[in-house]
């Protein structure tokens, strides 16, 4: 029973640390960074997908490069 548990629990999180990369890359490929920012950021993801993830979140600086709207 619990073998089975750990193997969907493997896979559960394997899945969503894919869908948070994919989010990442988006919300890098969207921003007003320039180009050689967006392709290292990608990279970094794409080569180590849950560290590049979290130094991205961390590390960024995404407000700087315009992914946040002031409210009306």
């Amino acid at each position: 029973m619990t073998d089975s548990l750990l193997k969907y629990t493997g896979g559960l999180v394997g899945l969503i640390v894919l869908v948070l990369d994919i989010i990442a890359i988006f919300e890098i490929l969207q921003s007003a960074r320039p180009v050689v920012h967006k392709l290292l950021w990608a990279l970094l993801i794409i080569c180590f997908p849950l560290l590049g993830l979290i130094l991205y979140f961390l590390l960024s600086r995404r407000r700087d490069y315009g992914l946040y709207s002031a409210l009306p």
